[in-house]
């Protein structure tokens, strides 16, 4: 027999840690309304499901194949650019592949690893609060960087950003901290943005305008011709 259980298992998903100070905070004050005016149950029931809804952790499957640059954010692409990474990371001033992904406040915000590796520096740069969907956001944003350390060498940052309604960004990793491919490594409140810097010579495998889901979809290749080789003497590749 079906238990209610069974019934609700594909729409209940994990909660974020950071969220459950929100989720009771909401509750409360629904409560409390409540009690002061009835009708405020319906309104004040709303907003505190859609707490819950935002700081939702679902489970995902990530590809295993060697050289793929997972996307750390679920969101929308937006357009590509060459820009030089933060200046407070202190790498090099050469402009590197930027792709961009913008988070609504209706998207999951679980950031999550786009490659194994290692955490050579973490920096935060104080900065405004614009829109995350803005070029000028990159520049102007309070924003936290990651450069990760591959293990051939090769560098991937990572940046997190503010946005309009984005007050709070957090990140659970410290220098030194070594990362597997789609770990959790932090989530913005509430809709924001990340920035992905690919090593020099990698090109993109998505499009603006694609949804990406964290975790799992593939942004970029860093053995492209490893693998076509591999297809052109016909021998077997690793398997997604």
């Amino acid at each position: 027999m079906t238990s209610p259980r069974d019934i609700l298992k594909p729409v209940l998903v994990p909660i974020h840690s950071a969220g459950y100070p929100f989720i009771a905070a909401f509750a409360v004050v629904t409560l409390l309304l409540t009690w002061l005016w009835p009708p405020l149950l319906v309104p004040g029931g709303l907003l505190t499901g859609w707490c819950v809804f935002f700081f939702r952790d679902p489970h995902r499957v990530t590809p295993q194949r060697e050289g793929l640059v997972i996307s750390p954010a679920d969101g929308i692409v937006l357009p590509h650019a060459q820009a030089a990474p933060p200046p407070e990371l202190g790498l090099d001033e050469a402009p590197r592949t930027r792709i961009s992904i913008f988070m609504n406040v209706f998207d999951v915000h679980v950031n999550r690893s786009p490659v194994s590796g290692r955490v050579r520096h973490i920096a935060y740069h104080k900065g405004r609060f614009l829109n995350a969907s803005l070029d000028k956001a990159s520049q102007h944003n309070e924003r936290n960087a990651l450069c990760l350390e591959l293990p051939d060498g090769r560098e991937i940052v990572v940046v997190q950003i503010a946005g309009l309604v984005a007050r709070r960004i957090l990140c659970d990793l410290r220098e030194g901290h070594s990362l597997t491919q789609g770990e959790r490594f932090g989530m913005i409140r509430f809709g924001s943005r990340l920035d992905i810097y690919l090593p020099e010579g990698t090109a993109p495998l998505v499009t603006p305008g694609q949804r990406m889901i964290a975790g799992e979809s593939v942004l970029a290749d860093l053995l492209p011709q490893h693998y076509s080789q591999e297809a052109r003497e016909g021998r077997p590749g690793k398997s997604l």
